[in-house]
């Protein structure tokens, strides 16, 4: 990027950056939350630890400089830092939390990083950072190599280099850093260490610049919601998709990985230990660095999940809007009603052929079967003489049908549904096979009964010898 006149202009007019190192209390500023952010690796403070903090720190101030000098409260400090023409910090509440939260911008970390390093460097290394220099360049170029010959050559130099090192070493012959090696690797390892945390804290922040265009745009659309919702995903694939947006996602895949972590904490255990490394007494809470990458990676993430809970939230809106657009017109037709109860137009409003839909469902028609024709003889073939018994045409028994169905329907008064079974309990069988025929025979007649083949039901009666008889059929449920 350019450092013409007019980008300068503009970020000396609107850069946070810019706009705290021209502040009355910059120094104020940038000592304060250099020591309450950045030295301790904290993301999110409550604005009460903070406030106590920075009350802490305007005492000792005061005794030096005067009670004129800083006359505000540590609370309206840090609000006026917070507000958006400054920018200096981020203000928020957390999700179930009534209390503010406080965290850096990425602005005002880079002008602490800037601020630092005008400081004089008792020690400057710049071995490890052209070693790093080196080892970019070679994976850029065996990563782009195409040619698998000139690929293999390069693996088989580097292995002729490391068998003569192991050569060297079986001979007795062991190449150890020194000290100002060490040091000098430590240093750019520290240096590297925290800009990861201050990587992810912009990352954040783009993620959070989209979040609050995603809102601006919902309040204020009034068009499709489809060409919304495209728009908005778009912007945020674009973001996924973009070089950020992949190293970002590589580097949380290699962080998550459990081996990574333990192969990490030993490496950084085993360096700690070393004697020239104790003597630059480092902070110790670089032990457990890869921890403030896992919480400030955990944030970025729950920025991403927030916004994909605003679509979520949007969607929901929608629905309530149109639900509540019917119930709108329900009420009109109510309305309506209400108004044309005493005073019904004449002739009929509507008709209805049946209260409910007939089924007719070609699978449930039985096939043709052909009539048939009896032939019947002229001749009359006479039988054996013999003495017929003519008691039993006379003993038929009647089953009076409208009978059984004027017991159904009272039993159907006091709820929906009950089976042949729950019914014979109530009126037993007092003419045997016949009724219960008389029953199947009700409830084939009426579509509205139902004949369950997945359950059987035992009926038993009694006939007139005085025996049990019972038989075994599907459930039979009768319907009001």
């Amino acid at each position: 990027m350019a450092l013409d006149y007019l980008t300068l202009s503009s970020l000396r007019k609107n850069h946070p950056a810019w706009r705290l190192l021209q502040a009355d209390h910059a120094p104020l500023i940038a000592s304060f939350l250099q020591q309450a952010f950045v030295e301790p690796n904290l993301r999110v403070i409550t604005q009460a630890d903070l406030a106590s903090k920075l009350e802490d720190t305007l005492f000792q101030l005061r005794e030096t400089e005067g009670e004129q000098r800083f006359p505000k409260r540590a609370e309206q400090y840090l609000s006026d830092w917070a507000e958006s023409d400054k920018g200096w910090l981020r203000k928020f509440y957390p999700v179930d939390s009534d209390e503010p939260h406080y965290d850096l911008t990425p602005a005002t970390e880079k002008a602490i990083n800037w601020l630092e390093s005008l400081t004089q460097r008792q020690f400057v290394g710049t071995e490890s950072r052209l070693m790093t220099v080196f080892q970019l360049l070679k994976q850029m170029i065996e990563g782009s190599e195409t040619d698998p010959a000139r690929r293999i050559a390069e693996l088989e130099s580097r292995k002729q280099v490391i068998e003569a090192e192991i050569e060297r070493i079986q001979a007795g012959e062991l190449e150890l850093l020194d000290e100002t090696a060490l040091r000098d690797r430590f240093q750019q390892l520290t240096t590297t260490a925290r800009e990861l945390l201050s990587d992810f804290r912009e990352v954040e922040q783009n993620f959070r610049a989209l979040d609050q265009q995603v809102r601006e745009r919902i309040t204020l659309w009034e068009g499709n919601k489809g060409a919304l919702l495209e728009q908005i995903f778009g912007e945020r694939d674009l973001i996924a998709d973009s070089d950020q947006g992949k190293s970002f996602r590589a580097f949380w895949d290699f962080l998550m990985s459990p081996t990574r972590q333990e192969e990490l904490s030993a490496l950084l255990d085993e360096v700690l230990q070393l004697e020239p490394i104790q003597q630059l007494r480092p902070d110790r809470r670089l032990q457990r660095i890869h921890y403030d990458w896992l919480e400030a990676g955990e944030q970025t993430q729950r920025t991403v999940a927030r916004l994909s809970q605003q679509l979520r939230r949007y969607l929901d809106d929608q629905t309530y809007l149109e639900n509540r657009r019917i119930m709108v017109l329900l009420k009109q037709i109510e309305g309506k009603a209400i108004a044309l109860r005493n005073q019904p137009p004449k002739g009929n409003l509507t008709e209805i052929d049946e209260s409910a839909p007939n089924l007719s469902l070609p699978m449930e028609r039985p096939l043709y079967a052909p009539p048939l024709k009896p032939q019947l003889e002229g001749a009359v073939i006479a039988g054996e003489e013999s003495v017929l018994n003519t008691d039993a045409l006379f003993e038929q028994s009647y089953i009076d049908s409208e009978q059984l169905r004027s017991r159904l329907r009272k039993a159907l008064q006091t709820q929906p549904q009950i089976t042949l079974q729950a019914l014979l309990q109530q009126d037993p069988l007092e003419q045997g096979l016949s009724e219960l025929v008389c029953w199947l025979s009700i409830a084939s007649d009426n579509p509205k009964h139902l004949f369950d083949e997945t359950h059987l039901d035992t009926l038993q009666w009694q006939d007139e010898a005085d025996h049990i008889r019972q038989v075994e059929l599907p459930r039979v449920i009768y319907s009001r």
